[in-house]
């Protein structure tokens, strides 16, 4: 008698993986590991853009130098000028405004004014810039106008650079840039820490 060939064991085709529920307990370590995130990120943007530790304004500095970006950082510059705390204010411009009649007479509103567009257009070109006149005049002591989200990172930047004295005077901020300027200035932030830590 023959007998019939072996055709092997059939299997059942594999059951695709159940999805594993997490158990109560990793699920509340998870959201209390979550909550912490957001507790701690939340915390670190207000210490560092929204109420950042700023030095006093002191009543008198060599220049005052104005950082690009929004609110009204020439107007308070202006007014400290006009206070007496500064007897000039650099003011950083775009190309479009470097030729400005304003710029060009030296005056804006009647304070002296030094219009500059540093290389490249950034923080870090301003601190440069703003440190390099400020040894070839001899000055020790800056006051540096921004918003109080740029505030920390520009008076690092300048202290780079920069030997003598920094305060910051903060301008206003329209309460509309707030979100675009915090994902902003994070981004910077970390670039200004990890791949560009010199002057």
């Amino acid at each position: 008698m023959t007998e019939a060939p072996d055709r092997g064991t059939v299997s059942s085709p594999p059951r695709p993986p159940r999805f594993a529920i997490p158990s109560p307990r990793r699920r509340w370590v998870v959201a209390v590991v979550l909550l912490a995130l957001v507790a701690g990120f939340s915390v670190a943007t207000a210490r560092l853009f929204v109420w950042p530790d700023l030095p006093a304004v002191p009543n008198h500095a060599d220049a005052i130098a104005v950082f690009g970006g929004p609110g009204n950082r020439r107007e308070v510059a202006l007014d400290l000028a006009r206070e007496g705390h500064a007897p000039v204010v650099l003011i950083s411009v775009s190309d479009d405004e470097i030729d400005t009649s304003w710029c060009q007479d030296g005056r804006l509103r009647g304070v002296p004014v030094i219009c500059f567009h540093p290389d490249p257009y950034t923080t870090r070109g301003e601190a440069r810039y703003v440190a390099d006149l400020a040894r070839q005049r001899g000055w020790t002591s800056l006051i540096l106008v921004t918003t109080t989200d740029q505030a920390w990172r520009a008076q690092v930047r300048v202290s780079r650079c920069f030997d003598g004295t920094i305060a910051v005077a903060p301008a206003h901020l329209p309460l509309v840039e707030w979100p675009g300027q915090i994902l902003y200035q994070w981004g910077a932030t970390a670039k200004a820490y990890t791949t560009e830590t010199a002057c």
